[in-house]
């Protein structure tokens, strides 16, 4: 877990335990400061046409592509993932940078609709000043689903990344930074006490990804100013796998969305339903899938798996996985378990609904199976849950449409995993999201609407 010391926070390699680097804690008596200077400098900002603010922010993803080799590898080093999913999350974010300004111009354009006697015209204005708090697992990617449509929008931005992860997160700021006017976009450090205060300050919308106990928190602390709002929580999301699915491409999926990112990834797949003529044979090859990934420093070539981010998730993990096999589940695979933040990759049977590792978010590689009968049978323990980020269905194609369009989740893949086409929002359903992101709709959510109508000329 990172340290506090003298007022610095000081970042640690979860692989190694080393010290990545260190970044002074944002006092918190000085956060009303800095939202001011948001405040003061948006209005300039939000005065800018679209076009003009996209204009300034363009050469940003050439910047971060070039020096995606070094932040990628900071992101390595400070969150623990293979080094090529760090520079690939790097060069991603900016590679995409051009596609998504001109997506945001589309989506914040203004919009006619006219009938026989009025024409109205619906405008997306800024809001003001965004707060946006973002988590460590995609320490790059987070922040930038919150800051390039925030700063469209024409708000200023004041960032609070994890503290976890600052020291990425800072340098994909100070890449940004000087292409924006002073004050746009600030970066405030610390834990939840700054967080806290952050979201108490005069801010007009919170944007915030991580947990739901912290979401919750942040929607009751907001309600009183009535701050708009937008809630990127945690999932528990299952996997329904249907007796004719293709099993091989079932279990695959399974271990992949199980364990990669060690399982830190808000739409991991953490509970597998399987149909009970093909769960043996599901239950064989997921663990045949599991012996063939690499876990160790993200850093060595080959490494596929890395650290749990911290101790602290580590000894969570644990707890639910030693619970589990107390109440009566079946460890069917380990790998091995090589100390340190890392934690085996582990595949579980006989699980429970009523067992902690189904009920609660675990965030670890852990793969949960649990036999069902017929396809209701699954629907219904899919659903049970008040979560409903993410699932996944593997089946023939009709039979996994008519379960999909039942389950609770904001998105479903079938035969794949939950992601949509380009121009879709990232939805959660359920207490997994309170608003979203992307496509035009989340797009929109960052910026105030109005409807400016008049008489249409006879």
């Amino acid at each position: 877990m990172n340290r506090i010391e003298q007022d610095m926070l000081i970042s640690l390699n979860p692989a190694t335990g080393e010290e990545v680097g260190r970044l002074p804690i944002t006092p918190v008596d000085q956060i009303p400061a800095v939202v001011a200077t948001a405040r003061a400098a948006q209005p300039a900002w939000g005065q800018l046409s679209l076009q003009q603010r996209a204009d300034q922010m363009r050469p940003f993803g050439d910047a971060l592509v070039a020096a995606a080799e070094e932040v990628g590898t900071l992101l390595t080093r400070e969150m623990g993932k293979p080094l090529a999913e760090g520079i690939g999350e790097a060069k991603h974010c900016g590679s995409s940078l051009g596609e998504t300004l001109d997506e945001l111009i589309e989506a914040l354009t203004p919009e006619p609709m006219d009938d026989d006697s009025v024409s109205s015209t619906l405008v997306f204005d800024p809001l003001g000043v965004c707060a946006g708090i973002t988590p460590w697992n995609f320490p790059l990617s987070m922040p930038h689903w919150t800051v390039i449509p925030a700063l469209m929008a024409g708000n200023s931005v004041v960032l609070k990344p994890s503290e976890k992860t600052p020291l990425v997160a800072q340098a994909y700021a100070d890449l940004l930074m000087p292409m924006l006017p002073e004050g746009v976009l600030q970066v405030i450090h610390g834990d939840g006490t700054q967080g806290k205060a952050l979201v108490k300050a005069d801010v007009d919308l919170i944007a915030f990804t991580g947990s739901r106990a912290t979401g919750a928190h942040i929607l009751e602390s907001a309600g009183g100013g009535l701050k708009r709002v937008i809630l990127e929580l945690g999932g528990k999301d299952p996997l329904i796998v249907l007796d004719d699915a293709n099993l091989e491409a079932a279990a695959k999926f399974a271990a992949m969305n199980s364990f990669r990112n060690a399982g830190q990834v808000c739409v991991s797949t953490e509970r597998i339903y399987v149909q009970e003529p093909v769960a043996e044979k599901f239950q064989q090859l997921l663990c045949e899938a599991a012996t063939t990934m690499q876990v160790g420093d993200g850093c060595v070539e080959g490494t596929e798996v890395g650290p749990m981010i911290d101790g602290g998730q580590k000894q969570h993990v644990e707890q639910q996985v030693e619970k589990a096999v107390s109440d009566g589940a079946e460890v069917v695979y380990r790998g091995e378990d090589i100390g340190g933040n890392f934690f085996p990759l582990t595949v579980l049977a006989d699980c429970q609904e009523s067992m902690d590792v189904i009920r609660e978010e675990t965030f670890g590689p852990v793969a949960c199976v649990l036999k069902v009968g017929d396809d209701a049978e699954a629907i219904e323990r899919a659903n049970n849950t008040p979560y409903g980020l993410g699932a996944a269905v593997f089946g023939s194609s009709e039979r996994a449409h008519d379960i999909a369009r039942q389950l609770t989740a904001g998105m479903v893949g079938i035969n794949k995993g939950c992601g949509g086409a380009s121009g879709t929002p990232w939805v959660g359903a359920k207490q997994s999201g309170y608003g979203y992101h992307s496509g035009r709709d989340g797009h929109r959510q960052f910026a105030q609407l109005r409807v400016i109508s008049e008489m249409r000329k006879k």
